[in-house]
């Protein structure tokens, strides 16, 4: 299945994901909240998270040969919208503590209507999802999201903590990614596994898939930021080494580099932002003669690999397809 028919195949369930949203939010009495979601939720979005959701609730169903009433499959649209609006949330509040005044290409939230406005937006959404785990997942689902956000807040901390120190170990740059990435994305299809009373192995190989999906999309997204076109990603290249973050590429390039490539880019690292924007290319020719780029991409391969392989418990249908081709653009997506 190529990119084009998998976003073709897509397409209906993101307008029913929408849909599903816009009657949830409906409820919201607030015109200046309502604006601010509007904002944040709909001019934007691949609603991956909640497509996971929906996704492996319906490969476990298929596996059981079970006929699913119409009144379960509006609950699990419901329960999905959990990883929409979580997502959403963690955006709105990382812009506040980020300063950010653009993302992809347009003005944050933030930019527009201030801080306070925004991080109360964020809270809404963050209430409301555990509202809708709790209510429709029960205690279960919401445990697994608990988890989740749990390790999303930590992994932030962890992050801040290594841009300090310069941390240049692929564990911590991992531990950091478990929590900020793979967390959601693993707890999205897990959920999903459990509102379909899946069995513990059909449980533990979505989680497989969701983890590793997580953990390959922000390799992905560290390469995109020395490698991507801004066209497509909407974003700058090198923000990742202006700023100073330790992402995998830089991390491998400064353990397999020869001494004196190691000792350039370390004093790169060292020198304001201003500096290092200017030395991009210098950085990107060493990270890229040390193999870095080369590297990375190779661990994010073996990350989907894994993924895929964790499928093959499932009977080969339409569900499985769509899952292994989503792998597919996750590895290969350009923005």
């Amino acid at each position: 299945m190529n990119q084009s028919e998998l976003i073709s195949l897509l397409a209906p369930e993101t307008v029913k994901i929408d849909q599903a949203m816009r009657h949830d939010l409906a409820l919201v009495e607030s015109p200046r909240l309502r604006e601010v979601l509007e904002y944040a939720i709909f001019t934007g979005g691949k609603r991956v998270r909640p497509l996971l959701t929906i996704l492996a609730a319906r490969l476990c169903w298929q596996n059981q040969g079970k006929d699913i009433a119409p009144e379960m499959t509006t609950n699990l649209y419901r329960l999905a919208l959990s990883f929409e609006y979580l997502h959403a949330a963690s955006l709105l509040h990382d812009d506040v503590i980020d300063r950010a005044d653009s993302r992809r290409g347009r003005p944050t939230a933030n930019r527009l209507w201030g801080n306070s406005h925004v991080i109360l937006a964020g809270d809404f959404l963050h209430a409301r999802a555990m509202l809708l785990a709790g209510t429709i997942g029960g205690a279960e689902c919401l445990s697994v999201i608990g988890s989740a956000t749990e390790a999303m807040v930590e992994s932030e901390f962890l992050q801040i903590d290594n841009a300090e120190t310069q941390e240049t170990s692929e564990r911590r740059y991992f531990e950091v990614l478990e929590g900020k990435t793979a967390a959601l994305i693993a707890a999205a299809t897990t959920t999903g596994a459990l509102f379909a009373g899946a069995s513990l192995a059909e449980q533990q190989a979505l989680h497989t898939f969701g983890r590793n999906l997580g953990l390959t999309f922000q390799i992905v997204d560290d390469l995109l930021d020395y490698q991507g076109d801004p066209q497509k990603t909407g974003k700058a290249i090198g923000n990742d080494f202006q700023e100073g973050k330790m992402t995998l590429p830089l991390i491998i390039a400064l353990e397999q580099a020869c001494p004196h490539d190691k000792t350039i880019l370390t004093n790169l690292l060292d020198n304001t932002a201003e500096e290092r924007q200017k030395n991009l290319p210098h950085a990107h020719q060493l990270i890229e003669k040390a193999c870095g780029f080369e590297a990375a991409r190779d661990k994010a391969k073996g990350l989907v690999r894994e993924a895929l392989t964790a499928l093959t418990i499932f009977p080969r249908n339409k569900e499985q397809e769509i899952m292994t081709a989503l792998a597919g653009y996750v590895l290969a997506r350009q923005g």
